[in-house]
């Protein structure tokens, strides 16, 4: 016993090596005696390294870390004081100034059972309860593990398990009711688990059905004490049931019978059972079972299996039968709801037989295919809103045809498509941002030159129109002498936002642009005859020219408010071209 504590002074020397110099505990985190006998609870702990304590205490609690709550006290080693339930049990084995704060309990019964707090006092405000804390647990019996079956001939152990954590009580093990054992042997090893001991006493031996049903004890007892604890183990040696004769797998179409026969072997006599897919078709208690399919049908296909158990065993075998028909519907995916840029595993499964063709079809465009399987998977790694619609899984066999269908929903942050931009017409601007998302985006113009902003949801300068995912808002303002320089078009839902500048495209420009060089000339001329034809007429008249009239400019343009400007005085004998960019 001594060497096993010493090593453990030991591992907690090597510990404190490893442990960084802060505030930290160790100790097992379970620990477990029989009752009246005692436990050491191995312990060690740290503290920062600018702390230069004079002494160390050491403070031992009861199911609560906090003072606060008054936990019942285990052992106070600056008061020596404990709880009344603790007085003369407790006593600190570990060398305090070594960091070792290990602790024994003495004469442990079943109210002591809980969880243990360690609490360093070094002297004035540095005191420190640990949070780390030792489950401590007490044994009426010790506790025999007998193998998950025993079976006559076969090397068979029973193990006894014995708690053995205290320096003071040392456990001595041994095996009762042996007899009748053929080729036993005992072997006894000591285990520690996390700081905790165990005795460890294996019973070998070599069964027969002669010891099914015998019960071996595990007897405890401590050395100068009347301290006895016992712990029994029936055994229950097993041989199981063997299948004699089965059918063969079969094939057969509908409308035809079929005689299964499972013939059993077993001692005492077995529960025989014929299942299908694991559902229980029929059973007895027989030395064999025969199993009637009168009138085959596709829902016979699969596999049968005859199964016989007794309390020493089980065994079974499985055939198949295959029923020609043609593949059932399709099981898919449920429809999805995913994020751009996820992976979506489109998986269909179906059943037939011969083993059907499957495909998966969008849009009558065939995405995979697989010949003469159940199941078909199409994984999409990255998916993009272009993937968005409805799938089906078409399965088909030289006996028939069938299908499903699934809709997957792609969300996805807003896209602005080549149609966003503003055009110049005669009277106003029209600025149209074309965005394609999932959900709706919510979409609002700027004109950071003039600070305006506004959103769809300003009526008298924004509408907007929806189509699938497809929204299209136009911007409309009168139209003035100077264009802006930048008009910017922003579109936000859940999944992202963007801004997009909206270039200007001339209405006029384009016209001039259709009619060509040819067609420029012709339209000059026409523009000359027709300032010809202003100036006769202008000479005639004897009213007096108005103030306004001469100070106008003599190209069309637009006030701040969107009114148009009237055309300024042509001079005698003066053409103004109008230059088109």
């Amino acid at each position: 016993m001594e060497w096993r504590w010493t090593s453990l002074s030991l591992i907690l020397i090597l510990l404190e090596g490893v442990m960084s110099r802060h505030w930290s505990a160790w100790m097992p985190p379970s620990i477990s005696a029989f009752k009246e006998t005692c436990v050491a609870i191995p312990c060690n702990f740290n503290y920062p390294e600018d702390i230069r304590p004079s002494a160390v205490h050491a403070i031992w609690y009861f199911n609560s870390p906090y003072p606060r709550n008054f936990p019942p006290v285990v052992l106070n080693s600056k008061t020596n004081s404990a709880h009344e339930m603790y007085l003369g049990r407790t006593k600190i084995i570990g060398d305090l100034h070594a960091l070792n704060c290990s602790i024994q309990i003495d004469k442990v019964t079943n109210e002591l059972q809980g969880k243990y707090y360690f609490r360093a006092d070094l002297g004035g405000y540095n005191q420190y309860t640990y949070s780390e804390h030792a489950n401590f647990y007490i044994l009426d019996e010790p506790f025999v593990v007998q193998p998950q079956e025993i079976i006559s001939g076969s090397e068979a152990e029973i193990t006894c398990l014995v708690d053995d954590n205290c320096p003071d009580m040392k456990p001595a093990v041994t095996w009762m009711d042996i007899e009748g054992l053929e080729h036993h042997n005992v072997y006894v090893r000591l285990e520690e688990n996390n700081g905790a001991w165990k005795q460890i006493s294996t019973l070998r031996f070599l069964p027969s059905y002669k010891n099914h049903g015998q019960r071996l004890g595990c007897k405890v007892t401590f050395p100068n004490t009347e301290l006895e604890y016992k712990g029994f183990a029936t055994m229950d040696v097993k041989y199981a049931p063997r299948i004699v004769d089965i059918n063969s797998s079969t094939e057969t179409t509908e409308g035809m019978q079929v005689v299964f026969l499972c013939e059993i072997d077993s001692n005492p006599t077995s529960r025989v059972m014929w299942f299908k897919d694991d559902i229980l078709l029929k059973d007895d208690y027989t030395g064999n079972l025969t199993l009637e399919l009168d009138y085959i049908t596709y829902i016979h296909d699969g596999i049968y299996t005859c199964a016989a158990e007794n309390e020493y065993g089980r065994v079974n075998k499985s055939i198949g039968l295959a029923v020609m028909y043609p593949p059932w519907k399709p099981s898919v995916n449920a429809s999805l709801l995913v994020v751009e840029g996820e992976t979506v595993t489109i998986m269909c499964n179906t059943q037939g037989n011969p083993d059907p063709i499957m495909t998966i079809v969008k849009d009558k465009q065939v995405l995979n295919s697989v010949i003469f399987q159940n199941e078909l998977v199409l994984e999409i790694p990255s998916v993009s809103h272009e993937h968005d619609g409805e799938y089906w899984c078409l399965a088909e066999n030289q006996y028939g045809h069938s299908n499903s269908s699934f809709n997957l929903t792609v969300v996805f942050s807003p896209l602005f498509l080549p149609e966003s931009k503003c055009t110049v017409t005669k009277d106003n601007v029209q600025c149209m941002c074309t965005v394609k998302a999932n959900p709706d985006p919510y979409i609002m113009f700027e004109i950071p030159e003039k600070n305006f902003t506004v959103s769809e949801l300003n009526a008298e300068y924004v509408h907007s129109q929806r189509n699938g995912y497809t929204v299209s808002s136009i911007l409309t303002l009168q139209k003035e002498t100077k264009l802006p320089d930048v008009v910017l078009c922003s579109a936000s839902n859940l999944y992202g936002k963007k801004v997009h500048e909206l270039f200007f495209q001339d209405t006029n420009s384009l016209i001039w642009a259709k009619v060509g060089p040819v067609g420029a000339v012709v339209v000059f001329v026409i523009l000359v005859a027709v300032g010809g034809y202003l100036i006769k007429t202008r000479e005639k008249k004897s009213v007096t020219e108005s103030s306004s009239f001469i100070q106008t400019e003599t190209s069309p343009s637009y006030s701040g408010d969107g009114s148009k400007k009237k055309l300024g005085k042509i001079e005698s004998g003066e053409i103004c071209a109008v230059e088109v960019k």
